[in-house]
């Protein structure tokens, strides 16, 4: 996005420009929608208010509300400008602490919510200090690690959406807003899963770096509230003025797809995780965690030049690397102080008395590592790491690239290769097992089953529960190769079981660690 002001990120404020806001109301009138009262909950200078009043001229009263007071009057001016029959009523409050239910059960029906509300989300304001936020509550029922890695941000917009539909349940009601496609979606999947009766539903794709200056994937979400029954469809146009839909999101068996006709057509691919999904090492600290190498030594994000012992040190690939196919030679090595969450890192002292000191010199930069999920940790930890990780062989994908192109990875100067946290990865034991998951994955049948979840559009758009959705034994029997799975299985348990399984590099590294099954 562009640069700027603190008001502008605090209180999320794009102003929405005429000419789209007309372009937006003229697609609510080509819908024949025609409401009786208009409400615009963060107004600003009230462009959108006046939108609607020019193009549903019978509308009996019109309220908008913002919390900067000279907005509030300016709205008030150009709205009144352009009514005479339709009560308008222009209000200074801050949309958390304003009593919604009172406001909208005196408003006639059909009701149009419509607007522009903040693009900022809860984290963002608290970095500032801001009082410009919803009480606290679990509206998203996140628990454990999807709270302490962060899930548990939302878009300020997204609480309003919520709020307002449930105070629109149950009336004859249009919700029609300007939004980040990603609370479209967060905001449809809270509605269907708890119940709130939607009629219909469409999302116009916008051009936000046109209108806004910033480079964010943006829609117009338009909802109709329903008294009962409701459908759990929502229909996609590329633009405003688009007639037809060239996608359906829809809810089905209890989660949101990106296409529903083809998750009709391949859901029966979906059930067991027979492979384990890993994610790659997670470190937060390039500057000192990955270095390159420069003959006997290495340097490191800072520039430095160091030498470090080899039994900490491992070749990695970054998940542009794997979007890339630039997987046979990395240039990077990461620093592996762990080989699983959790373990005790002062062996590194007795072991490694360079990568120790390395460590302490820099420990700094490791110590400010802003995620919590390294409090109450060994000093120096790592996460995503274990025994899968020093596999000998992987078949692994980028999380944050377009791309499904599942490449199998090696090893690299006689050492297992490491992947980073933007990377999703299966462990294989041997070449052959690593090729063949891969010819499965990257199969026609497999790429289209995944087209039903995917949306591009997010900021990681493979993720690793996508990727446990897809039964691998069922897509091999689709594939008429369930044998040659089967026998993988089959040798890998035996293996396993009688303690025989190839140990390779981690063997000789870390005798102490008892391999399992990845």
């Amino acid at each position: 996005m562009r640069k700027k002001n603190k008001r502008i990120v605090e209180f999320g404020d794009f102003q929405t420009p005429l000419t789209l806001a007309r372009k937006a109301c003229r697609l609510l009138a080509r819908r024949q929608f025609q409401p009786a009262a208009i409400v615009e909950p963060t107004c600003g200078t009230g462009n959108f208010l006046v939108s609607a009043l020019e193009h549903f001229p019978d509308a009996k009263e019109a309220v908008g509300l913002d919390i900067n007071s000279d907005y509030v009057k300016a709205a008030l001016l150009a709205a009144r400008d352009r009514t005479e029959s339709c009560k308008v009523r222009v209000i200074c409050d801050n949309f958390f602490e304003t009593d919604w239910p009172e406001l909208l059960r005196k408003l006639p029906e059909p009701l149009l919510v419509v607007g522009n509300p903040p693009w900022v989300t809860n984290a963002d304001l608290g970095t500032l200090g801001s009082s410009n936020l919803p009480a606290k509550s679990n509206f998203q029922k996140r628990a454990g690690l999807d709270a302490i890695t962060g899930k548990s941000n939302f878009d300020i917009s997204e609480w309003m959406f919520i709020h307002i539909l449930k105070l629109l349940g149950g009336r004859e009601a249009t919700m029609a807003m300007l939004c980040k496609t990603a609370v479209a979606r967060k905001v449809l999947l809270h509605a269907w899963t708890n119940s709130i009766r939607l009629s219909s539903v469409q999302l116009y794709l916008i051009d936000a770096n046109r209108y806004f200056g910033a480079s964010v994937d943006a829609c117009f979400l338009v909802c109709r509230t329903s008294k009962s029954g409701g459908t759990h469809d929502c229909l996609v146009y590329d633009d405003l003025t688009t007639e037809e839909a060239t996608q359906v999101i829809g809810y089905r068996d209890g989660q949101l797809v990106a296409e529903v006709a083809l998750y009709s057509q391949w859901k029966h691919l979906q059930g067991e995780e027979i492979h384990k999904w890993r994610s790659g090492i997670k470190h937060d600290c390039s500057k000192v965690m990955e270095l390159h190498k420069e003959g006997a030594r290495y340097r490191n994000g800072l520039g430095e030049v160091v030498e470090l012992e080899d039994d900490y040190v491992f070749p990695m690939l970054k998940g542009s690397n794997l979007a890339n196919g630039n997987v046979a030679h990395p240039e990077h090595w990461m620093l592996v102080t762990q080989r699983a969450v959790g373990d005790d890192t002062i062996t590194i002292q007795l072991k490694a008395p360079k990568t120790s000191r390395y460590l302490q010199e820099h420990a700094l930069y490791l110590d400010r590592r802003a995620s919590s999920i390294y409090k109450k940790r060994p000093r120096f930890s790592i996460f995503g790491v274990g025994p899968y990780s020093f596999a000998p062989w992987k078949v692994a994908i980028s999380g944050f690239y377009k791309k499904l192109d599942f490449r199998v990875v090696g090893t690299h100067a006689g050492q297992p290769i490491m992947l980073d946290d933007t990377s999703n990865f299966i462990a294989c034991q041997s070449k052959e097992e690593a090729e063949y998951l891969a010819s499965l994955l990257n199969s026609e049948i497999a790429k289209t089953f995944f087209r039903a979840f995917i949306f591009w559009d997010a900021k990681r758009p493979i993720t690793i529960d996508l990727l446990r959705r897809l039964d691998l034994r069922r897509l091999a029997c689709e594939l008429a190769s369930e044998a040659t799975l089967e026998g993988f299985l089959l040798t890998n348990s035996g293996a396993a079981n009688k303690g025989k399984r190839d140990r390779y590099i981690q063997g000789q590294l870390f005798p102490d660690i008892a391999l399992t099954s990845p």
